[in-house]
């Protein structure tokens, strides 16, 4: 079988503070956009084989698409045998989540070609211990997440925009992220549910209340990212905002002209993506 993994936009994120665990509890609301990977997934006598375009990715038990093959045998004690191909198309270290899809996607795959009783609520719960916002994927679409992101509440929200999606050469590692995030100070904040549920529509108010936390570190160490969002935003952009912990920036552009003209612009220095108003993802 071939499956798309799609990958996520964060539609605003805060931090909230540094957990015991030594993870960090935030709210943020992900969305799925059109930009997707391709993985094959076919049975074989025996063994988990995996293979990819990818040059930047291990092909080994570091990958995310092996752990989660051996998660699933662990799990159900199943020693079916399994080959595995990835085609990458999501950038890498670009905060769209394209490994933690990726590990979803063969979660999602195995129960299938396997024929496995295992519930999507199971595969929610065993997949954060691939990556915190693995479990968002299992299902997909749009949820608003708290906790280190794998408490999850699924709801629709129709974006009435074309997502234009820029990532520049720049990679940001999370872990550093986090480890320099400094909170600000008092903090008043509306629920990023409400707040996108209440004002979809108005773009301008979204621009001024919309956070992603992240931001104000990753502009001052990485300025090219910083610039990009206001490239975007004078480019025809109503709203821009970085995904994750960067690089990428994504846009809303109301215009379907202005949004495919801005993206041909774009793709000269950067890999860029458009997602369509409405857009839902193809289940699994």
């Amino acid at each position: 079988m071939t499956l798309r993994s799609y990958a996520k936009i964060n539609l605003g994120l805060h931090i909230i503070g540094k957990r015991p665990d030594g993870y960090h509890n935030i709210e943020t609301v992900f969305h799925q956009i059109n930009l997707f990977d391709e993985i094959d997934i076919v049975q074989n006598d025996e063994g988990i084989h995996f293979e990819t375009d990818s040059p930047d990715l291990p092909p080994d038990s570091r990958n995310l698409c092996v752990r989660a093959a051996h998660l699933v045998q662990d799990l159900t004690g199943t020693h079916g045998g399994v080959e595995i191909s990835l085609r990458k198309r999501i950038p890498i270290g670009g905060g769209l989540g394209g490994g933690s899809a990726n590990a979803a996607t063969v979660l999602n795959g195995l129960v299938k070609l396997w024929s496995l009783d295992v519930s999507e609520q199971e595969l929610e719960t065993v997949s954060a211990s691939l990556g915190s916002d693995v479990p968002f994927f299992i299902r997909g679409g749009t949820a608003y997440a708290t906790g280190r992101g794998e408490k999850l509440e699924p709801f629709d929200l129709a974006l009435p925009y074309w997502i234009l999606v820029a990532t520049p050469p720049v990679y940001v590692s999370t872990a550093w992220a986090y480890t320099n995030f400094t909170p600000p100070g008092v903090r008043d904040r509306q629920n990023l549910r409400s707040l996108l549920g209440e004002n979809i529509r108005n773009p301008g108010l979204l621009l001024e209340r919309l956070q992603n936390e992240f931001e104000p570190l990753v502009f001052s160490a990485y300025p090219d990212v910083g610039r990009l969002k206001n490239v975007l935003l004078d480019g025809g952009a109503e709203f821009a905002l970085m995904s994750g912990s960067g690089s990428s920036v994504f846009g809303f552009v109301p215009n379907e002209s202005v949004a495919k003209n801005l993206a041909t612009t774009l793709s000269k220095d950067y890999r860029t993506s458009l997602t369509e108003p409405h857009f839902k993802p193809e289940r699994h």
